[in-house]
């Protein structure tokens, strides 16, 4: 019989136990059956079995010669030290690293808001889960809500920040609805709607110019002057917002503006309310993928998310 007879070879990887792992290092550095026993609080012949059987698993070799005081480590013994110490090195950082996801004392949250909601809403909200959660690394885009939902399903987004702006399928994902917004039309400080009492109907700047983040209505807040029945006549196509007021303030049309950036406006800009007809403009939600499980962190933004939106939401009233 071969004298490797019993031993592992080098296809071969023996599941080892971290409490034989532990109950080995505290003998090496105790130098002593009975004196690792007191320390671990076990019983000497507990720490006896777990080093008979690590050795076991190893293939028979022992790892301590047993003196008539003490023990001292086999050049197997010494071998195996650096190994079982990087075992549980790694074992105690795990430990440490879930802890501090456990506790948001760390780890990382990876979120997407579309534009509007960046100007005040998200703000709110990331400034107050930063004061308490100021160890945990976050990383932010902005995009228009289907793409947002596009990289939430992909995996590179842990909560994305996304309103019914867009018709995007919002029932394939968990929503956590944040708040409704109503919309103003913003039109020139010389406008003859300003000064006027009460809301106005969308039916009567059928007429009027447009200034919208695309020529098409559809998928965009314009949306609602479909369901008024009128195809509003875009004017002028701009993406940003502050470029928008410009071109309102210009005189070169009206835009519709959502509440929540509706704190924004440029003094030479009158808003005026628009009647809601048939329930709010559009709603917001804080999306994450069904049947994937958020994170600490995920769970506490949302939650200051949901802080921030019960405050805007009253101000809003």
């Amino acid at each position: 019989m071969s004298s490797m007879a019993g031993m592992p070879n080098q296809h071969e990887f023996p599941e080892l136990s971290t409490v034989w792992l532990r109950a080995f290092l505290e003998v090496a550095r105790q130098g002593s059956f009975t004196v690792a026993a007191r320390t671990l609080g076990w019983t000497q012949s507990a720490v006896s079995r777990q080093i008979s059987s690590l050795e076991g698993a190893l293939g028979g070799a022992p790892l301590f010669d047993r003196l008539p005081r003490g023990v001292r480590l086999t050049e197997a013994g010494r071998v195996l030290v650096p190994y079982a110490e990087a075992v549980t090195e790694s074992l105690h950082g795990a430990v440490r690293e879930l802890a501090a996801l456990r506790e948001v004392a760390g780890g990382r949250l990876r979120f997407g808001a579309f534009a509007t909601a960046d100007a005040g809403l998200v703000p709110q909200a990331l400034a107050a889960f930063r004061a308490r959660h100021p160890r945990v690394h976050v990383t932010r885009e902005e995009g228009f809500t289907p793409v947002l939902l596009d990289r939430l399903t992909a995996g590179h987004l842990d909560l994305a920040v996304v309103s019914t702006t867009g018709r995007a399928p919002l029932e394939a994902y968990e929503v956590h609805h944040l708040l409704d917004e109503s919309l103003y039309v913003a039109v020139p400080a010389a406008h003859p709607l300003v000064g006027r009492d009460g809301p106005v109907r969308l039916g009567q700047l059928a007429d009027a110019d447009w200034i919208s983040g695309s020529s098409r209505p559809e998928g965009t807040l314009l949306d609602a002057a479909l369901r008024q029945g009128f195809r509003p006549r875009v004017a002028h196509v701009v993406g940003e917002w502050t470029a928008k007021q410009g071109y309102v303030a210009a005189g070169l049309g009206v835009a519709l503006v959502p509440a929540l950036a509706a704190g924004s406006v440029r003094p030479d800009v009158r808003l005026v309310p628009v009647l809601d007809e048939g329930g709010p403009a559009r709603a917001v939600y804080a999306a994450t993928v069904r049947g994937r499980s958020l994170s600490p962190a995920g769970a506490r933004f949302l939650g200051a998310l949901r802080e921030a939106a019960g405050k805007m939401a009253r101000t809003m009233a």
